[in-house]
């Protein structure tokens, strides 16, 4: 029998780092749909609902991902996976950004 990969479980603490910021970024979202709206209004709602949807996404496309990368690894036959074409970081730094847009919008504009 071979091994096909080394045994130090490099897609596995991948993989349990992006749930980790997944999971961050939902609890963060639900955070914000409960204290958010007496402060600023229900369109601060709409902040946290987005950023809900997004995490989930986020959740279900990174398990997706080290699904495919883990079969691959462990099976005979199967190509190599393809590298990381950076989109996953792209989309959650994007969202960031636009989330801290959106709240500093809010900010000043209780200021006025």
């Amino acid at each position: 029998m071979t091994v096909l990969f080394d045994q130090g479980l490099q897609p596995e603490r991948t993989g349990l780092a992006w749930q980790r910021t997944c999971l961050t970024f939902l609890a963060g979202s639900l955070a914000a749909m409960k204290i958010l709206p007496p402060i600023f209004g229900p369109w601060s709602l709409l902040l946290g609902a987005v950023g809900f949807l997004e995490a989930t996404l986020l959740l279900f496309v990174v398990r997706r991902r080290y699904l495919r990368q883990h079969h691959t690894l462990t099976t005979p036959g199967e190509q190599p996976p393809r590298a990381a074409d950076g989109r996953l970081p792209a989309a959650l730094g994007a969202s960031t950004v636009a989330a801290g847009i959106i709240s500093l919008t809010l900010v000043l504009s209780i200021q006025h």
